[in-house]
């Protein structure tokens, strides 16, 4: 690995910590993960205090992968419109919500709006 390599994801790690100080989830208002790679989307709520995942989804998820989503703004609009369904089915209607480090703008932000359509507080 290349000097800028580490120090790039060594900032993005500094991020999450910096983040996750102030972002605790609950069983009232859990942590709202959202994560992307470069070929697909990964979201959970997430209660810190015991340490247990409510609600998760991917676009590796058999009705979301029938759709050929990928980690796009497109199917961030999709993935965070069938997580806030999945997580009102489940119960989760007020979520604290967790970029893991990337900014909040392309597709975090529009995974956020269709979360926050779909029906989920934060």
């Amino acid at each position: 690995m290349s000097k800028k390599t580490i120090t790039k994801a060594r900032l993005l790690q500094n991020r999450r910590w910096r983040i996750r100080k102030k972002v605790n989830g609950t069983a009232a208002r859990p942590r709202l993960s959202v994560r992307f790679t470069s070929k697909h989307v990964y979201a959970q709520a997430i209660d810190d205090v015991a340490g247990h995942t409510l609600v998760f989804l991917s676009s590796l998820d058999a009705d979301l992968r029938a759709q050929k989503l990928k980690a796009n703004i497109a199917s961030a609009k999709a993935l965070g419109t069938a997580f806030a369904e999945k997580a009102k089915a489940a119960g989760v209607t007020d979520v604290v919500f967790d970029r893991a480090g990337a900014p909040y703008h392309g597709k975090v932000k529009t995974f956020a709006e269709a979360a926050r359509e779909g029906g989920l507080k934060f």
